[in-house]
């Protein structure tokens, strides 16, 4: 699984496809699909090699041995909301409207985030890598300072924190202005979402080798987690005013009223974005009763 994270961090830059918002556009060219070269490629990579890696994998331990098909399955859907956030015409739709911005984040980072890791597509990975790479890979990860490190950012109560400095640090208005005013921030905002997201979703779904914490812990980290968003969403969709003024004209042109545009984007991250996180904390809790009932 961490290959796909250093793959990922790698890549952000090149995923987050920032749009910064320009003049204002008709809004049929909204409708328009994100066909970039490199992000083409990069999504056809991840999937090609997460496929080769399976069949590597299934062809030495047995079909849906080591990773199952309900996990293959989780990835193909996580990659797919991966070209729904940055390919399909939502990522220009969310230029102009805080509200498509807003399902743009949420489908990285409650979304594809957990179905990735559901996948483990870092352990497929290596499987598309020849036994002399998985080798060198392997021994590079096994580093004492690489080591450290991923212990420290995959403990989930720096996770968790990680997670929820990231979504509450951009969502001030000058920051979240300031991403959709200049490229690289806008860039480093969905870096800050997804890779935050990754490493949360990696250890409160119980993939920490080492057992430091147990299914409780893991639960009260998500629910928690659905406590603070749901807050944040809240203050959005209640707030008197726009808090974002680059939208405030951008949305205008479009035929939309800023303000209801923003508590739309609220109502998107306190309700369905917070059942996402109710729903792992309960199938978590379920796992955690299941084995005390073995």
């Amino acid at each position: 699984m961490r290959a796909l994270i250093l793959a990922l961090a790698a890549a952000a830059p090149l995923l987050a496809g920032a749009h910064t918002p320009e003049a204002v556009v008709p809004a049929a060219s909204l409708w328009r699909w994100n066909l970039a070269p490199w992000l083409v490629f990069l999504l056809l990579a991840a999937a090609a090699a997460y496929g080769v890696g399976l069949r590597r994998l299934w062809r030495n331990a047995g079909r849906g041995r080591g990773v199952s098909w309900q996990q293959a399955g989780a990835f193909a859907v996580g990659w797919l909301a991966l070209v729904a956030a940055l390919v399909s015409p939502l990522d220009p739709l969310g230029s102009r409207l805080f509200s498509a911005h807003m399902v743009q984040h949420e489908l990285l980072m409650v979304v594809a985030a957990p179905l990735m890791v559901i996948g483990r597509p870092l352990a497929t990975w290596t499987w598309a890598l020849s036994p002399a790479q998985r080798r060198i890979v392997g021994r590079w990860f096994q580093a004492r300072g690489w080591a450290g490190l991923w212990s420290a950012l995959t403990d989930p109560l720096v996770a968790w924190a990680l997670h929820a400095l990231a979504l509450w640090a951009w969502h001030i208005p000058a920051a979240f202005d300031a991403a959709l005013l200049h490229e690289g921030w806008h860039i480093l905002q969905h870096v800050s979402f997804l890779g935050t997201a990754l490493f949360f979703w990696w250890a409160v779904l119980g993939h920490d080798p080492r057992g430091r914490y147990g299914p409780g812990h893991s639960a009260a980290y998500l629910f928690t987690t659905m406590l603070h968003t749901a807050a944040l969403g809240a203050l959005l969709s209640l707030a008197p005013t726009p808090w974002y003024a680059r939208y405030i004209p951008l949305t205008g042109a479009l035929g939309f009223d800023p303000l209801e545009d923003q508590q739309l984007g609220g109502l998107v991250m306190w309700v369905p974005a917070g059942l996402a996180y109710v729903i792992a904390a309960l199938a978590v809790i379920g796992q955690m009763l299941t084995r005390v009932r073995a």
